[in-house]
Parts: structure tokens; sequence; C-alpha cells
């Protein structure tokens, strides 16, 4: 029987999860020896501009059964709106080069996540560039170094956001909800950036709901992983690093006796790259997924888990 392999992403996208989630997360990966990939948000923390999307179909439910408050904090919420959006990278560069220093891969979340999650389809390509070419220059500013990869906030992704990554070069992307790694093709064009998608609902995609009860989330996640293909799943500093600290340690704990082998996305993406042949192309599609609001990108034909 195939070892099952996992591989863990973390999307940052707020100033107080950079604080606070970052260097937990971080501590705990390096405690248990589990590699990972930090995607930051460099630029403004506009959190409480998320306010407008109270119209959106499953966004109010989604707020109450993951009690936004208790995962965000107040002070966060009111960013953007109330209070100046603190930048990120510039206010906290120090942790951002540290988790880089403690040996995991960083890359590019956004630079404004409002921006890109509410907005990326509402931008023109030049827009589109423009937006990506700001977290492109901060992550440099940063690091030192320009970026591999990125993962789009929101799983918003498209044609116009695609083209900026083959622009900038990337080894690979991770904006896509999917169950492979893929090429990705949309208005008709097939894009030379490798897509490796998350492939396991994120976790406030199933507190609260009646079906996943919390005591029972371990082993839900346990039951999905796949031992014929590269299991992802994204985590968020705010959640698991933060809210959910508690049951993320005893869950990466559950998977170390279940013989289950982490994997660093870097290395996934080298392996795969080296064979590009081999490697499908796949329509980029909008569509829903359960226990998250909005359209999101997905790789076409794609049923997930958690439905």
């Amino acid at each position: 029987m195939s070892r099952i392999r996992l591989a863990l992403k973390v999307d940052v996208d707020t100033e107080r999860g950079t604080r606070e989630g970052v260097p937990a997360l971080a501590d705990l990966f390096s405690r248990a020896g589990v590699p990972a990939t930090f995607y930051f948000a460099l630029g403004p923390d506009n959190t409480g501009r998320a306010l407008k999307r109270v119209f959106r179909p499953g966004f109010v439910g989604k707020t109450v059964r993951t009690n936004v408050v208790a995962i965000y904090g107040l002070r966060t919420l009111l960013n953007g709106i109330l209070l100046p959006g603190p930048m990120i990278a510039r206010r906290h560069s120090g942790i951002l080069q540290a988790v880089r220093k403690a040996g995991f891969e960083v890359g590019i979340h956004c630079w404004d996540h409002i921006r890109w999650q509410d907005g990326l389809h509402k931008m023109s390509a030049a827009e589109t560039s423009l937006e990506f070419g700001r977290a492109l220059s901060a992550f440099e500013e940063v690091f030192g170094t320009r970026a591999a990869t990125a993962a789009a906030a929101g799983w918003q992704a498209n044609a116009n956001s695609l083209a900026a990554y083959d622009a900038a070069g990337l080894l690979y992307g991770s904006d896509t909800r999917g169950r492979s790694p893929f090429y990705p093709r949309a208005q008709g064009h097939t894009f030379r950036t490798l897509q490796i998608p998350t492939t396991l609902p994120t976790l406030d995609e199933l507190l609260g709901r009646p079906e996943y009860p919390e005591a029972r989330l371990t082993e839900s996640y346990l039951s999905w992983l796949a031992p014929e293909t590269l299991n992802v799943l994204t985590l968020h500093a705010e959640i698991e690093g933060m809210y959910r600290r508690e049951w993320f340690s005893a869950f990466l704990g559950a998977c170390r006796s279940e013989g289950v082998a982490f994997t660093a996305l870097a290395d996934e993406a080298r392996g795969l790259l080296a064979h590009p042949d081999q490697v499908p192309v796949a329509d980029l599609v909008l569509g829903t997924i359960p226990g998250r609001s909005g359209l999101l990108a997905l790789q076409a034909q794609t049923r997930l888990e958690g439905a």
C-alpha cells in the first residue's frame, strides 16, 4: 500500500495572524519536524472591509458558525473601516524573515487580501499585474529574493492572474481547489505555472456544521487522505495557529500515529517539473465549495470531500 503524503500550506490573512499565529505554527512545525509553506499577505490589513460581503449567499451563516470575532478579534475586524489598515510586511518583517530562517518555504498570499479576494474579477489585466507586482516588490524587500510561489487570497484566480504568475516566473502556484497538480487552462490558453491545488476542506469550512462534529474532525480528515496522490491541506494562521491551535497540534500527532508522511510543496513541485510532459492540463473554472461563500477557482471536474 502506498504511503499517504500530506503537504501543509499556511495562508496568513491578517496582521494579528502574522503577529500571533505565524510564530506559534512555526514553533509547532519545528518541534514536530513537519515542513510547511507560509503564504503571507504583505500589504494593508483591511479585513473590516469584508463586511460588504454580508449580502453574499452563505456569508452570514459562515460567520456565525465559525465565530469570526473569536477567530480574528474585534481590532482586526475594524481594520480598513474605523481603523487604518496596518501594513503587515513593514510592521512584521522580522517575523517573516524568522520563518524562512527556520527552514520553511515562504511565498506570496497577496498584497491587499480584501482587494484581491473581492475584486480580482473586476480588475483589468494591467490592474491585476500591478496588484500582484506590489506583492512581488514587498516580498523581495523583506526576503532579498524573488518569490517562487504564490497562493491567491480566497482561492481567486483567472486568466489575468495566471498570466501575472507566468510573467513573474514562479515555480508553482496554489490558487485552486482540486484533486491533483495540473497546468491551468483559462480562456483557451494553457499557462506554464504549475498549479498544486488544495485537495482537502479547510477547518473553517467544517466548523459548526452538524454533519462534522468537532469531536470527529480528526477522524474525518484521516478518512479523506488518499494514498495515490498528493494531499494538500490549507491552514490559516488565525485558526490553526490561534483559535484551534490545540486541535491542530493533536491532529498532527494523529497523522504521525497513522504513518502519514509530511512533504514540502516545493519538493513536490520540483519532482513534477522534472517530468513536465506527465503533468495534465485542466480547465480552471469558478464554482462553489461546501462551507464557504462565493465562487472559487476550481480544477475542472472536481468533487471535493466535505460536500
